[in-house]
C-alpha cells in the first residue's frame, strides 16, 4: 500500500523513476546531488515506492517522543555527533549485526557548497567489506534512480573517477551549492581507506 501511494505521488509530481534495486542484502547508498532539503524527502519517497529500507542517520536529540517513532519507521538511525570518531565504528558494528542493511547517506554531508566530499561513506564501505551503490536525483529532467554500483577494493582514485563520470550529467536543485565529486588531499591513499 505504502509503495503504490509513494509511486503515485512520484507520478503526480512528475518525476521519472530510473534503474533497479540491486540484488544485494547490504551496501552504503550514495545520494548525490544533495543541495536541498526536498534530496532527502525524495529519497525517502523513492526507497518506499521500491518497498526497500533505507536507514538514513538523524541527529539523536531528535528521537524524543512521538517524533522518535515517525523517524525510525521512516529508517532514520539515531546518531549522537559529540562522539563523531566513533560514527564509522557504530555504523560498521550495524552492518555486521544486520542480515539486511541498506544505508544511505549523502556523501557531500551538508546542503552548502563544500570543496569536498566527507570520506565517512568511504570509510564504512571498506571497513564493513560492502558495495557503494551509487543513486542519483536530476531536477532538470524530473529523474532520480540507482546507478553503478562500485567496489572500495578497486582503489580511491579510480572510484572517485567512476564517480565522477557518474554524477557530472546530472543537475541538482540549487546548481549554486554543488561542488565538485573530491576527497580531501590528506584522504586520498589506500592506506586511509579503513580508518
Amino acid at each position: 500500500m505504502l509503495s503504490a501511494l509513494a509511486k503515485l505521488l512520484l507520478w503526480i509530481c512528475g518525476w521519472t523513476l530510473l534503474g533497479e534495486i540491486p540484488p544485494l542484502k547490504k551496501a552504503v547508498f550514495i545520494a548525490a546531488p544533495h543541495t536541498s532539503n526536498w534530496d532527502g524527502f525524495w529519497l525517502i519517497v523513492y526507497g518506499f515506492s521500491f518497498d526497500i529500507r533505507l536507514s538514513i542517520l538523524a541527529k539523536h536529540t531528535l528521537f524524543w517522543w512521538p517524533l522518535g517513532s515517525i523517524l525510525r519507521a521512516l529508517g532514520a538511525v539515531p546518531l549522537d555527533r559529540s562522539h563523531s570518531s566513533s560514527t564509522v565504528q557504530q555504523l560498521v558494528n550495524m552492518f555486521a549485526e544486520k542480515e539486511h542493511f541498506f544505508l544511505a547517506l549523502a556523501p557531500e554531508g551538508t546542503r552548502k557548497k563544500m570543496p569536498y566530499w566527507k570520506t565517512g561513506f568511504y570509510q564504512i564501505a571498506v571497513a564493513a567489506k560492502v558495495p557503494i551503490v551509487l543513486a542519483f536525483i536530476d531536477y532538470e529532467h524530473r529523474t532520480m534512480g540507482i546507478g553503478i554500483q562500485i567496489d572500495p577494493v578497486d582503489g580511491i582514485e579510480v572510484n572517485l573517477e567512476k564517480m565522477r563520470k557518474f554524477y557530472a550529467p546530472f543537475k541538482p536543485c540549487r546548481p549554486e551549492r554543488l561542488g565538485p565529486v573530491a576527497f580531501p588531499p590528506d584522504k586520498m591513499t589506500d592506506r586511509d581507506e579503513g580508518s
